[in-house]
C-alpha cells in the first residue's frame, strides 16, 4: 500500500467514526404509550398508570 492510500482510509476513518458519535439524538428517541398507560425505563415497555 502507498502512503497515499492509508492516509486516506485512516482520514474515512476518523470521520465516519466522528460523525456516529456527533449526533446522539438518534440514541434518545421518544416513548409514547396509549393512554392510560405511562413508560416503565426498567422494564422498557408501557404499563398501566397506576392512581393514587
Amino acid at each position: 500500500m502507498t502512503l497515499k492510500t492509508i492516509l486516506t482510509a485512516a482520514a474515512l476513518t476518523v470521520t465516519s467514526a466522528m460523525a456516529a458519535h456527533a449526533c446522539p439524538a438518534h440514541e434518545q428517541q421518544a416513548m409514547s404509550c396509549a393512554d392510560g398507560t405511562t413508560w416503565d425505563a426498567g422494564s422498557k415497555t408501557c404499563v398501566p398508570q397506576t392512581t393514587s
